[in-house]
């Protein structure tokens, strides 16, 4: 079984918010992202090289309330304390080409569910309660079947350079323009 950094999780209150935090840290734009309307949620992405982004992800004013919790713990009462101090880099995920074999092997029951945007459609193996696997220990897990938002998204000159976790939460080093950056 093998795995690759697939992408970053800032959360957010408004993607306007996650924007500006991204602009601020990291001195570049986000490209529009896109609605996950089974998860009342939306985005906007940055590229960091050729086969890894940041995702920017807010709860979608416009949408219907989802029909289950929604992912990385955006509709918790502790999730929702943090966003409201600014966005935070809360999660990771790591992309696989063997979806159900790596998710029977995590400690944690998941549930592989199918989404699809435009041109991209994926599949993530997520917790019921929408809740980070391994309480944010372990990565959530993703499978492309299809293309992958890194092949059109405009190269922002942003890399990772090391990704790490700090009192139970990840952290980021990044190379960007005008130096080294940290996002806690």
């Amino acid at each position: 079984m093998s795995r690759a950094l697939d992408h970053l999780v800032i959360a957010a209150r408004t993607l306007g918010e996650g924007a500006a935090y991204v602009r601020e840290r990291l001195g570049v734009e986000c490209a529009p992202g896109g609605k996950h309307p089974a998860m009342g949620t939306h985005n906007m992405l940055l590229s960091l090289g050729p086969e890894a982004y940041l995702e920017v992800i807010a709860v979608d004013p416009e949408a219907a309330a989802p029909a289950r919790p929604r992912w990385f713990e955006l509709d918790t009462p502790a999730m929702k304390a943090r966003l409201a101090s600014g966005p935070a880099l809360v999660h990771w995920a790591e992309r696989t080409t063997d979806l159900e074999r790596e998710a029977a092997a995590y400690p944690v029951r998941l549930a592989i569910e199918s989404f699809s945007r435009g041109p991209y459609r994926w599949r993530m193996a997520l917790t019921a309660d929408g809740s980070f696997p391994g309480g944010g220990g372990l990565p959530t897990l993703i499978q492309w079947d299809g293309p992958h938002p890194c092949a059109a998204l405009p190269d922002s000159g942003v890399r990772l350079e090391r990704l790490r976790h700090e009192n139970g939460a990840p952290a980021a080093d990044f190379a960007a323009p005008g130096g080294l950056r940290t996002i806690p």
